[in-house]
């Protein structure tokens, strides 16, 4: 039941994620490469421009894109699983990252205003340690307990189910800009009035290579000096600057309609936001703040020691470090939610396919999410922070392994894609030359190169992530493959297809109420899931911002059968869980919001024409039927309408074909459709009766309710002529009345009108 956002929306929820790199990524690079790292972190950010670019060509193939589902059609299920489980590691490690790195924050503020106070003499002696030095918090410990509490928090609030997930995102992400243009304004007035210079340019010999960051290459001593390797390597420990672009194919589905179109606004957005808010941020914070603190105090809080190097007052600046603390919090806490709200959809998506068994995606008994898959992200998330004990340079060495390898294999997979897929697509990464009659993707190709070459560059450079990447992922890949071989012996008579699962709410009466929709509603019915062009026809004609689409599906009961079973016992069937499942899918794709409705019902017609009632719609869309011809089934729609108790609604009822073309019928009483013939023939009356000097007030309507009146009368006086005369006329006379302009002198005032004449009658003149 998504409620589709706005590319600012969609971008706001990504940058939730993307933009919190910010944060940490600048200390993390540093630490690995040394002073030259805003180069690489500038160079990551351009970078992503490319890499985001393949994630919008694999969401204009795949409404639901992402890793997962763009490397099983090009490459199999066993790629698949393997690229998801590394695309796993890099969720999982999100939350903790994100949430350690707001604990730094945090504790850095209070340790910095336990030392004002305390230089201030503003603390009681009691509280003041040797040499009176004030207190200060273990800055790893604190923040992991931070981490642990806010995932927590958003643990329970997944678990209850989070609404409007897209109007906190945004809300967060206008404090956001408020503080990034507080920032690099002030941050570039303090640069030139200090006089700052710029940090070294990022060639090898600027290199500066940790012994940590060489990994299994430290006893290597050329390595550092060793050209494009060296960058490489400097380039690998700066990508997890560009982390969160996966965010981008999960949130593809909520992307309200035109959806390419607004995919690519929002992609547009966050890179240039991102370039601007990681890439400066990172710059300026080398620019301004002296080596020893930047890489001592504030590595793993740099915008905060930013804030506290800018030109002004003091009291100013701790100001915006206090507001800067604020931000961080926000961007880095909803980082965390981010991350299980992603990690949730890859593995349901992952579910869905039958990898993992059943029991996962099974709702909440209370609240219907997905409760078992929640528990699993959290528990990893928590078990990292404990194992790191809040280490940000650890979690930052482990998190680039998810990030990278997730973006090489959705790249191969593209790629592989290009040729085995011929169809058309909405969009291609640029650019691309034919050959013949080949067509060469230029950018696709480059995209992937330096991604495995980075790939296989952190390998061998960063121990921690190779080790504790491939167990994970390899633990991972085992789960993936004994519940996928679980699935399989269980289904093994079946196909298994890609099914959601739905929680039925039970309710007594069908109301506008219970579905929480508007007057005048379009009901879509729904019974093949194979050729749902109904549906199809109806979204495309509807804009859902101002009129409801209810998608409907009759369940036909019998004596012994599901309503006289408890509510709680009542599911969906097999076949009602691939209608909605298709339904859903379908209204993805076109970016649009449905509601879903089943109907008991002991009579098909019946059912439709009472729930059209009951919800006050519009109209009523359904597919032609294989049995009944259109007109047929709109004769059984108003047979079923008239025995409806009063008060009952008009409403149209469209029967759509196979081939998208669709029939119209009123439903209830309503103006008949006249041929022209017959409009001519009210109106020629209407300038003859007004000839007369007193009916010059007479109106077409009148004509017409006088003929009807008489045709009333003629009917209450004597039935079966009446009846004779007009059989007559339906079956012989049914062609429009023939209209001739008189040749008399009475042309010039009106017109001489003969009717049809009658077998076997004499000619009737009107």
């Amino acid at each position: 039941m998504l409620t589709f956002i706005s590319f600012w929306r969609a971008a706001a929820i990504v940058l939730n994620d993307l933009g919190s790199s910010a944060f940490y990524a600048g200390g993390i690079a540093e630490q690995a490469v040394g002073k030259a790292a805003p180069w690489f972190i500038l160079g990551v950010m351009l970078f992503s421009f490319a890499v985001r670019a393949v994630y919008v060509e694999s969401c204009s193939m795949f409404t639901r894109g992402g890793v997962y589902r763009v490397v099983k059609e090009a490459l199999g299920g066993t790629f698949a699983k393997l690229s998801v489980s590394a695309l796993m590691f890099d969720y999982i490690l999100t939350g903790p990252i994100s949430g350690v790195s707001a604990g730094q924050y945090i504790t850095g503020l209070l340790n910095e205003l336990m030392t004002v106070a305390a230089n201030h003499r503003w603390l009681p002696d009691a509280m003041l340690a040797a040499g009176h030095a004030a207190p200060q918090l273990p800055m790893n410990a604190t923040s992991a307990v931070f981490a642990i509490v806010v995932t927590l928090y958003y643990w329970w609030l997944n678990i209850k189910g989070i609404e409007e997930s897209s109007d906190k995102a945004l809300d967060v992400m206008k404090i956001t800009t408020v503080m990034v243009v507080i920032l690099l304004g002030w941050g570039c007035f303090s640069a030139l009035h200090n006089g700052a210079t710029l940090p070294p340019p990022p060639i090898p010999s600027n290199l500066h290579f940790s012994t940590d960051s060489l990994g299994f290459l430290k006893n290597i001593k050329f390595t550092a000096g060793f050209g494009l390797f060296g960058i490489l390597m400097a380039f690998g420990h700066s990508v997890l600057a560009m982390s969160g672009e996966e965010s981008l194919a999960q949130v593809n589905r909520e992307i309200e309609h035109p959806k390419l179109r607004n995919l690519k606004r929002a992609a547009i957005v966050i890179a240039i936001y991102s370039f601007i808010f990681t890439g400066m941020a990172s710059l300026l914070a080398v620019m301004l703040i002296p080596d020893y603190p930047r890489t001592h105090v504030y590595q793993d809080n740099l915008i905060a020691g930013l804030a506290m190097y800018m030109v002004g007052p003091e009291v100013l600046r701790i100001i915006f470090r206090v507001f800067v603390v604020i931000v961080g919090f926000l961007i880095l806490s909803g980082a965390i939610n981010t991350s299980i709200i992603g990690s949730t959809g890859v593995l349901m998506r992952v579910a869905e396919d039958g990898v993992l068994t059943d029991w996962f995606r099974r709702p909440h008994p209370k609240f219907g999410t997905s409760y078992r898959i929640v528990n699993l992200v959290a528990g990893f998330q928590l078990f990292t922070i404990i194992v790191t004990r809040g280490n940000v340079i650890t979690l930052g060495e482990a998190y680039a392994f998810g990030v990278i390898w997730s973006f090489t294999f959705n790249s191969l997979a593209m790629l592989v894609l290009r040729w085995k897929y011929k169809g058309e697509r909405g969009w291609k990464v640029p650019p691309n030359i034919h050959i013949g009659k080949h067509e060469v993707p230029i950018g696709l190709i480059s995209v992937f190169m330096v991604l495995l070459s980075i790939a296989i560059v952190n390998l061998f450079t960063k121990s921690v992530a190779t080790e504790s990447g491939i167990a994970f992922a390899a633990a991972f890949f085992v789960i993936f493959s004994i519940s996928e071989h679980r699935n399989k012996a269980k289904h093994a008579s079946t196909e298994r297809q890609m099914k959601e699962h739905f929680q039925l709410e039970h309710e007594d009466t069908i109301s506008r109420e219970a579905l929480q929709i508007n007057p005048g509603s379009v009901m879509v019915t729904m019974r093949d899931a194979v050729n749902p062009f109904a549906l199809k026809w109806a979204l495309s004609r509807t804009n859902t911002d101002e009129q409801d689409i209810v998608v409907l599906t009759a369940r036909m009961m019998g004596a012994g059968g599901p309503e006289f079973l408890e509510a709680s016992d009542q599911s969906f069937s097999e076949h009602e869980q691939m209608l909605f499942t298709k339904a859903v899918s379908v209204a993805e794709s076109f970016g649009k919001h449905i509601s879903l409705l089943v109907v008991p019902a002991g009579d098909v017609f019946a059912a439709l024409v009472q729930t059209a009632n009951s919800l006050e719609a519009s109209a009523v869309v359904s597919g032609l039927s294989s049995k009944l011809t259109a007109q047929e089934q709109a004769f059984h729609m108003g047979h079923a309408w008239e025995a409806l108790p009063e008060p009952k609604r008009q409403f149209t009822f469209y029967i759509v074909m196979p081939n998208g073309d669709a029939e119209a019928f009123n439903i209830g009483p309503h103006a008949p459709a006249l041929q022209t013939d017959d409009v001519q023939l009210v109106h020629r009356l209407w300038l003859n009766f007004r000839r007369e000097q007193d009916m010059q007030g007479l109106h077409h309507s009148d004509i017409v309710t006088y003929a009807l009146t008489r045709l009333a009368t003629e009917y209450a006086r004597d039935k079966q002529e009446t009846l004779k005369n007009l059989r007559r006329y339906a079956t012989d006379g049914s062609k429009p009345a023939s209209l001739t302009a008189a040749p008399s002198s009475e042309a010039r005032t009106g017109y001489a009108i003969r009717a049809p004449k009658p077998p076997n009658g004499p000619e009737d003149p009107l």
